[in-house]
């Protein structure tokens, strides 16, 4: 036990170190190109930094990332609860899965930039338009995910609720939850790096705050600086949230799951 314990320890710590190693090696690189480049068009990473300190004091990044996040939040929470209810149907009624085969397809294959246009002409530019923009944009792949899940559940664990006869709530919990659980989790991991960044281009068509707002305002000014700055400030913001809730998450979900050899 203590030499599995041991084998982990160090295989973490060397994707740890490696990790570190790639991040030190993309800034050396962005380093050496910005000072060959020697102009505003390529800052170096320290200028960039220094914005970031910068606008993080006059308050600006802070209130301009929270905005997004709340955005960000909404159209995924919505994306999330409409899509696993209408992929559970789809995954368990054939027929009905027949029926809205094409729609689905139509929405997975529609841009989000026509997606967020026709939400802003039909809802006026309003908070409701970006977060319903937002939300159709995702909510397709979230019930292409957890319609796979459904059709995958185990038929045995089916069988022996209804020979004895579980409530419904008893099922939900006990017999579809459990099962689902890694499917919800992989769409919540795969979608959110997708609803952020669809976010930040409503953002930008249509709003007067947020990320893609600032970037829109800096890119105007030609302040390749203020957008670098934006850009990797949110993205860091992101990285986080995968790593430090999302992950754990997904870990948790399959934990009952047989570990591959």
């Amino acid at each position: 036990m203590g030499r599995t314990l041991t084998d982990w320890s160090s295989g973490r710590l060397a994707g740890l170190t490696a990790r570190l190693v790639s991040l030190l090696a993309l800034l050396a690189i962005w380093e050496v190109a910005a000072r060959l480049a020697n102009g505003p068009l390529l800052p170096s990473p320290a200028a960039v930094l220094a914005f970031i300190v910068a606008e993080t004091r006059r308050g600006d990044l802070v209130a301009n990332i929270g905005i997004t996040l709340w955005r960000v939040a909404g159209a995924f929470g919505v994306a999330m609860l409409i899509g696993s209810v209408i992929g559970i149907v789809l995954g368990r009624w054939h027929r009905a899965n027949a029926a809205f085969d094409v729609w689905l397809l139509v929405l997975l294959n529609m841009p989000a930039l026509v997606i967020a246009v026709l939400c802003y002409i039909w809802l006026g530019l309003t908070e409701a338009a970006a977060v319903t923009a937002v939300a159709l944009n995702k909510v397709p792949n979230v019930i292409v995910v957890l319609r796979e899940g459904t059709r995958a559940l185990d038929r045995d664990l089916e069988e022996m609720a209804h020979v004895y006869r579980f409530p419904a709530g008893t099922w939900l919990r006990h017999v579809l939850m459990p099962q689902l659980a890694p499917y919800i989790a992989a769409a919540a991991r795969s979608g959110l790096a997708l609803v952020w960044k669809i976010v930040l281009v409503v953002e930008l068509l249509g709003r007067s705050s947020g990320v893609g707002y600032a970037i829109s305002l800096y890119f105007q000014l030609s302040d390749v600086t203020a957008v670098l700055g934006y850009a990797l400030a949110f993205t860091c913001v992101m990285l986080a949230i995968e790593f430090l809730l999302l992950q754990p998450l997904e870990k948790h979900a399959r934990r009952w799951r047989p570990a591959l050899a």
